[in-house]
């Protein structure tokens, strides 16, 4: 798919939020005068403690690469609670943004960075990791300059919108020794930890079937999820892929083959270019399935297993708070956490140790692959085999 360059997707979808790229140069090129190299006030006496953990080990720098809903409401309120990183830098082509984040989050001036400069983020070592927050067409792009400048990189999901762009943001990062984990945080958060332990481990006995829904009236205030070419699709790439991720990790299996059949269309104007929802179902090896559908004009939230033994449920089981989960032995003891900063701590840890990344690009890819075999199946109506995908992982672990 061929991939929409920034200056592009300010004409077309951006304008109100990235249209004063030239006065944002001026406003944020970086100075590099770096905080841990100056002595002296109160206010880098401050900053220079924050930077650092309880323990005195320094905490990992992220800058958030786009400042939009997500980056604002969920990832910059939860590095205010991570321990083993920090919000070090932004990257926005909107000035009154950069100003604002500025002064909330006391964000030096030489760590504000916008996309015409954004290369220059290797020279500063207040930031080890970038966090690419952007429409998913530029997924790829920003994570590979990423990696290029000397960063390890966190993706938000979907990793791509091609699967031949996951493996250059994998071969980017293999290149450049930094390591790159995609944004699931459902990995990391315990009422799903809980469904892949008892489903993996067969509490239950053998999962015969896995229910998996996940639906949101989407509205037009990110315009740019319905366009094809910035968004790769639909609610499939963007809330479907956690129904995917969900019978994946509940199994612990990838399918090996897929069908799929779109929604009827209700809004032609707003759906002219991505689907309005879709049913897919996923065969896996051992003959069980899960019956997955997601949609941007309803809402449902449910990840269900039937096994030979009873069923266990979440429902919600993918929204960023108030999960809950069911067996059918009564409910599950399970808390609810801040799913973002457990997420980041996890991340950072990997990179700090050189451990290995629970959600790999690997993983990411993977799923790629399988969305793109479900837009096959939906569009062909037949079944789409997808056993190249066990095939390209065969080294990988899968959940």
């Amino acid at each position: 798919m061929k991939q929409k360059g920034l200056y592009d997707l300010d004409r077309r979808m951006y304008r109100r939020t990235f249209m004063h790229y030239a006065g944002a140069s001026a406003l944020m090129l970086p100075a590099f005068s770096m905080l841990s190299g100056c002595g002296g006030s109160d206010k880098q006496s401050t900053e220079k403690t924050e930077a650092v953990d309880a323990s005195g080990e320094r905490k990992l720098g992220i800058a958030l690469v786009g400042l939009g809903k997500y980056s604002e409401g969920e990832l910059a309120p939860a590095l205010e609670e991570t321990k083993l990183c920090r919000l070090a830098g932004i990257v926005t082509g909107t000035p009154e943004k950069a100003e604002k984040w500025k002064k909330k989050y006391n964000i030096p001036a030489e760590n504000i960075y916008n996309y015409q400069n954004f290369d220059q983020i290797r020279d500063n070592p207040e930031i080890d990791i970038v966090y690419v927050v952007l429409p998913n067409s530029m997924h790829a792009e920003y994570t590979i300059r990423a990696a290029q400048a000397g960063k390890h990189v966190i993706c938000e999901k979907p990793m791509a919108t091609s699967a031949a762009d996951c493996q250059k943001m994998i071969d980017a990062c293999n290149k450049a020794g930094k390591k790159l984990a995609i944004g699931y945080r459902l990995h990391f958060e315990p009422h799903n930890l809980e469904m892949m332990r008892l489903g993996q481990q067969l509490e239950y006995g053998k999962v015969k079937r896995i229910l998996a829904q996940n639906g949101q009236k989407e509205g037009n205030d990110t315009p740019w999820r319905f366009d094809k070419e910035l968004a790769g699709g639909g609610p499939l790439p963007d809330v479907g892929i956690y129904c995917l991720q969900g019978a994946i990790y509940t199994k612990g299996q990838i399918p090996v083959s897929v069908t799929a059949q779109y929604h009827p269309v209700t809004d032609k104007d707003k759906f002219k270019e991505v689907e309005e929802g879709i049913d897919f179902q996923l065969q896996f090896e051992d003959g069980s399935v899960a019956e997955c559908k997601t949609s941007y004009n309803d809402q449902y939230n449910l990840l269900r297993a039937e096994a030979d033994k009873g069923w266990f449920e979440l429902q919600p089981a993918y929204q960023y708070g108030g999960l809950k989960g069911k067996t059918s032995q009564g409910d599950m003891k399970v808390e609810n956490i801040n799913q973002q900063a457990r997420q980041m701590d996890a991340m950072a840890d990997s990179f700090m140790n050189n451990t290995e990344i629970k959600v790999t690009g690997e993983m990411g890819m993977r799923d790629v692959q399988l969305i793109e075999a479900i837009y096959q199946a939906a569009d062909t109506g037949k079944k789409v085999s997808t056993t190249h995908v066990q095939k390209a992982l065969n080294h990988y672990k899968t959940a």
